[in-house]
């Protein structure tokens, strides 16, 4: 049966990984999403469905301990924040490349370096552009609220799988750290090394006598097979931008200013909207509910009724490069972001549009 309750987006997490039957969870504590692997430790699912979870060493033992879950066809994911996630990225390169699927959480804080342990967006170009070495994407879901974190991961463990590409939820200090209403999904069955060996021939469960080779890698010295290899993977991210774009948009029909915004930044823009439309402006949002593949066409189908666009981000602008590439020129582009932590009002993101797209007006 589904369940009601009120939890943190750290929490929804973990509750989630268990209920979408999850075979196992690999981490290292770092604020400000240490609640995932302590949720998980409190429910103890090893107990009840065999879900395995486990403290590494580092951020980079965990991520290896994911390959190796992976190529055996298994679900496993780990979270993080912001530093931990950029040590993941040479493993994350890695499965990219062998194309297996998992699970990354990343509970973004302020940077660069150690920073702060407070919300921030600024891990947008390492999680669209691939952080690591090579040329690659990673499928990037992001939630603007605690029941799109408990949603998003068995979105998230379906299309890594669908695809064989790790997945990343990108979320934020702000929406893993608050408490709202969360409907959680009955609990599903673990798959079997049966059903795996039905599902995924690709994968290395030892019982297969016939497969070229017994290892899953990503290594592959003739030039002209590599090429070839990456040729399937670009065509992976093709179909992915033609078949998996997600998005919300409120208000846009009539909309000559539009708010462009993902994460706890849609949710502010989305107050900072309706502030705007009290005042007699046309502003609508368009919440990428995808960062990778990106809502692309939908923003060029906006492009012509459109004065503006205004990027609303916690950082120093980075998806604003995406906006400017997908609209072409075609309409103004301007960016508004609070750095190193600091959330943004509703009225300063209300302000910023007239500011910078209607002159002050």
């Amino acid at each position: 049966m589904s369940e009601l309750r009120l939890m943190k987006g750290n929490e929804a997490i973990a509750e989630a990984a268990i209920r979408c039957g999850a075979d196992g969870y690999f981490g290292y504590p770092i604020t400000p999403q240490s609640e995932v692997m302590e949720t998980l430790m409190a429910l103890k699912p090893w107990e009840t469905t065999g879900m395995v979870v486990l403290q590494a060493e580092s951020e980079v033992a965990s991520i290896n301990m994911l390959y190796g879950g992976a190529g055996c066809g298994k679900r496993v994911m780990t979270s993080s924040s912001s530093p931990g996630i950029s040590l993941m990225q040479e493993g994350l390169s890695y499965m990219a490349g062998a194309e297996l699927p998992c699970l990354v959480v990343n509970v973004v804080r302020g940077g660069p370096g150690l920073g702060t342990i407070q919300p921030a967006q600024s891990d947008y170009f390492q999680a669209v552009k691939g952080g690591g070495h090579g040329d690659y994407k990673l499928i990037v879901l992001a939630p603007s609220s605690v029941q799109e974190m408990a949603d998003f991961v068995e979105l998230a463990f379906d299309l890594a799988f669908k695809y064989r590409n790790p997945a990343m939820i990108l979320s934020d200090g702000m929406i893993g750290q608050m408490m709202e209403k969360v409907e959680l999904k009955p609990q599903k069955k673990r798959w079997t090394n049966e059903e795996i060996d039905e599902m995924h021939p690709w994968a290395t469960t030892g019982k297969k006598k016939d497969r070229e080779r017994n290892i899953i890698t990503s290594l592959e010295l003739d030039p002209e097979k590599q090429e070839k290899a990456n040729e399937r993977i670009q065509a992976k991210y093709k179909e992915l931008q033609e078949k998996e774009v997600r998005y919300e948009a409120v208000d846009t029909d009539d909309a000559e200013y539009l708010l462009m915004a993902y994460g706890s930044s849609a949710r502010i823009s989305l107050a900072a909207k309706e502030i705007l439309r009290a005042k007699g402006l046309k502003v609508g949002l368009l919440r990428p509910i995808t960062l990778f593949p990106f809502p692309v066409k939908q923003l060029q189908d906006l492009a012509g009724q459109l004065k503006g666009v205004l990027s609303v981000e916690m950082s120093s602008g980075q998806m604003v490069e995406d906006i400017r590439l997908a609209v072409e020129g075609k309409v103004r582009v301007e960016h508004f972001g609070r750095l190193g932590g600091v959330v943004p009002s509703p009225e300063e993101v209300a302000n910023a549009l007239e500011q910078k797209l209607i002159g002050g007006k």
